[in-house]
């Protein structure tokens, strides 16, 4: 028997999962469109797809954010429906042998910024900056880079008083420890500055294939963060950025120089990543070069086939 959504979506196979929950492909069952469903279980321990589907109606109407079709109960599920998008940067990196090109990763970069500065401008941080958490469009949207999976966003202000929220230590690891900023790591408080810092780490694991603190060992997920800690406190800047434009040096550093409350120079950010884009010798205007992307994904659509041949 099918499952169906609402009596208007029917839910097929499993595409993903997010912090907390599972993708389903769907369809609209008047119209044949596809859309992606995101299932919670109802008595799971710390429900959060309600949340989430509030800031997605928050987010909407903004580009690089998933169109919201639904929420609500569905049998035993909190479900969400919203658009369907298609492969995250993870799999695109996979697919082109675990490293980007710098020009491809420069295009991405600009969006990925504009994203993050958009969510910032609503009073919130993402908190869980990863690759699996920047998917590209399908169809004539396949050029624009989605930030997705706002279940542990946090608001850092009062949107009526501007009034940010107090500096803390001592504060549980919240995100993907990988891509965490150092002062994530070391238990503070996020902010605005934090979801800066773990762009860039996401910037040079799409460029370099990996971080010096993957794959650490620890006999507990505690032994495990507080070894990721130390490696990042071990591994100077310069080191993580070896054998890159100079300017991701800058933008780390600039990035762990943010005081707690500041505002990121998110233009400041793109200007930097754009210097790299023309020293280099790249078309000049960046923001019309993102044909390269799916030129890209072209490409590993063509070795997939050549390969299968």
């Amino acid at each position: 028997m099918e499952f169906r959504i609402a009596n208007k979506y029917r839910v097929g196979r499993k595409i993903g999962s997010g912090s907390f929950g599972e993708i389903y492909l769907a369809t609209v069952i008047p119209t044949g469109q596809q859309v992606a469903a995101k299932l919670e279980k109802v008595h799971t321990s710390h429900p959060q797809l309600l949340y989430e589907s509030r800031l997605y109606r928050l987010f909407q109407g903004e580009t690089g954010i998933p169109q919201f079709h639904w929420y609500g109960l569905e049998g035993s599920h909190n479900i969400m429906v919203m658009e369907l998008l298609g492969q995250s940067l993870e799999d695109l990196l996979q697919s082109r042998r675990g490293r980007l090109p710098l020009k491809t990763v420069l295009l991405l970069a600009d969006q990925m910024v504009t994203r993050i500065e958009f969510i910032h401008s609503k009073n919130f941080l993402h908190r869980d900056i990863k690759p699996d958490n920047f998917l590209l469009g399908l169809n004539s949207k396949s050029s624009t880079v989605y930030v997705i999976d706002f279940g542990l966003a946090k608001k850092y202000r009062d949107s009526k008083t501007n009034q940010h929220i107090p500096y803390r230590e001592g504060k549980s690891m919240t995100g993907t420890a990988r891509y965490a900023s150092l002062n994530t790591s070391l238990g503070i408080e996020q902010a605005r500055r934090d979801d800066i810092e773990g762009l860039v780490n996401v910037f040079l694991y799409l460029l370099k294939g990996s971080l010096p603190w993957q794959g650490l060992p620890g006999n507990t997920k505690a032994e495990k963060y507080r070894n990721i800690m130390e490696k990042k406190l071990q591994t100077t800047v310069e080191a993580l950025c070896a054998g890159l434009p100079h300017e991701f040096v800058v933008l780390l550093n600039y990035a762990r120089g943010l005081k707690f409350e500041d505002r990121p120079d998110y233009s400041y950010i793109k200007r930097m990543l754009r210097e790299i884009y023309a020293r280099m010798g790249y078309e000049q205007n960046l923001e019309i070069q993102a044909s390269l992307i799916q030129r890209t994904r072209n490409e590993n659509e063509e070795e997939t086939k050549a390969k299968r041949s």
